[in-house]
């Protein structure tokens, strides 16, 4: 199936009628392969769940996006979750252009979280119950306050890292909910600002969701 074709509901209903099911009983031995070491494999299952098509689209699905964590078998998060990089919008978050109008926003305004426990080996591993957080949602409605706030914060500390850093580069910004810090590899991807005309930052960086966002997102669901 075409990614563009499916919303949010629909793979949050099918995403529910697997959860606590093993990998095991999902998917074959050859789809688990080196899964430890190949972060990417985890997605790709997401994606072999749903019956999707391998994109390069913008977002995950025709309504937003997909996203994944590594937790136990609780729904605690063992780790915060990948956002977007902003190396090609890091003059937007210098000149603070309003949230709504973001590519961030895009990004989290309407989002599936989908916590995968990978307690023990991964024939073990399974998907826990996922979340639907869509910000038109009354029920999700507190959490553009906290990300606005956020992100406005991080614009602020990004510039005065650029300003006031002895080395002139960005370095991670906190938010409540939402944080910027460094996501590269080598060889290492600057970020060039036209705003400040120099690079500001000798590798690049990604928003992420912090653990307390899916704590909240928890409390706000009711599970």
């Amino acid at each position: 199936m075409n990614r563009e074709l499916m919303y949010l509901e629909d793979a949050n209903i099918r995403f529910n009628e697997i959860a606590g099911i093993p990998f095991s009983q999902l998917f074959g031995p050859d789809a688990l392969t080196d899964i430890i070491y190949n972060k990417g494999k985890t997605g790709f299952l997401l994606e072999m769940a749903l019956g999707l098509n391998p994109s390069t689209a913008t977002l995950d699905f025709a309504d937003g996006e997909l996203k994944s964590n590594k937790c136990n078998y609780r729904g605690q998060p063992k780790e915060t979750v990948f956002i977007t990089q902003i190396a090609r919008i890091i003059d937007d978050l210098i000149r603070e252009v309003p949230f709504e109008e973001t590519h961030l926003f895009a990004k989290i305004s309407n989002i599936l979280y989908v916590p995968v426990c990978k307690d023990g080996n991964p024939e073990d591993w399974m998907f826990l119950p996922s979340i639907h957080v869509d910000l038109r949602n009354p029920q999700f409605a507190v959490l553009q306050d906290i990300w606005t706030e956020d992100y406005y914060t991080i614009c602020e500390k990004l510039r005065y890292h650029i300003e006031h850093s002895p080395d002139g580069f960005i370095h991670t910004s906190n938010g409540t909910h939402i944080q910027v810090r460094s996501k590269d590899s080598k060889p290492y991807s600057r970020i060039y600002s036209e705003v400040y005309g120099r690079y500001v930052s000798n590798k690049n960086h990604a928003f992420y969701f912090q653990k307390r966002f899916v704590q909240d997102i928890h409390r706000l669901a009711g599970v």
